[in-house]
């Protein structure tokens, strides 16, 4: 009992943390079940927290989905691809980056969930404008980044003949339908299909004396390691965690 008291009382002295708990908790579970699919009590109970103070910080669920999408998804499409393409050589290589990591990833969790921009994106932009032009900034965003990427290419002669927003728009269209199809099979190869295309339009129009400027893809697709597939039952023991 001593102990409860002192969980509350840490609880009532952090409201910043219990928002960013309550916080991560939607964000988690709005992209692996989906908005629709998860209640405030899921999250209450996911948290540990009371009705009260759920509702001090985030009176309905809309309002917490709107801090899910500004505070996780848009940070998220940030660190995920902003950063990396714009600190990038070149976009090409920012880009098969990215999608390499995230394939690495996806294989290493032998589980996709999607891509939660894409995922609510799908689920809400329909139903609340608020949501929707939420939902649209963050893709804008992304989009920009790409493009100036793409440009600052152009301005020191890797590129030519490109119309850099269009491109940009492609890429996050490709990724965006990539990550769709790679939630459906549970593969990754969509993403190693969509990064090696993507780098060959790019490597069409570097100048012919800089070949290197773009180099292949290194994601080969319909590799064995595209399946995302659970642990060998010879290995189960191996495998289990305490």
């Amino acid at each position: 009992m001593a102990r409860q008291g002192a969980v509350a009382r840490g609880r009532t002295n952090d409201p910043d943390g219990l928002r960013r708990r309550l916080v991560d908790a939607a964000y988690e579970a709005f992209a692996t079940h989906g908005y629709h699919a998860t209640s405030m009590h899921d999250l209450k109970r996911a948290t540990g927290s009371t009705g009260g103070a759920l509702a001090h910080h985030f009176p309905t669920k809309k309002e917490l989905g709107l801090a899910v999408l500004q505070d996780r998804v848009a940070d998220a499409v940030e660190e995920t691809w902003i950063r990396p393409v714009l600190s990038a050589r070149t976009a090409a290589e920012g880009i098969d980056m990215v999608f390499s990591r995230i394939a690495d990833e996806l294989e290493r969790q032998q589980s996709v969930s999607g891509c939660p921009l894409n995922n609510l994106a799908l689920e809400l932009s329909r139903q609340d404008d608020d949501f929707r032009r939420l939902i649209d900034g963050v893709f804008g965003r992304w989009r920009a980044a790409i493009a100036e990427k793409i440009r600052a290419d152009q301005s020191t002669g890797l590129l030519r003949d490109f119309d850099a927003e269009a491109f940009a728009t492609f890429v996050v269209a490709a990724y965006s339908g990539a990550m769709a199809m790679a939630k459906a099979s549970q593969s990754t190869d969509a993403l190693k299909v969509c990064a090696a295309q993507l780098t060959g339009a790019m490597q069409e129009r570097a100048p012919s004396h800089s070949p290197a400027s773009y180099p292949e893809s290194h994601l080969i697709c319909g590799s064995k390691s595209g399946s995302i597939e659970g642990p060998d039952p010879k290995d189960e023991k191996e495998t289990k965690t305490p």
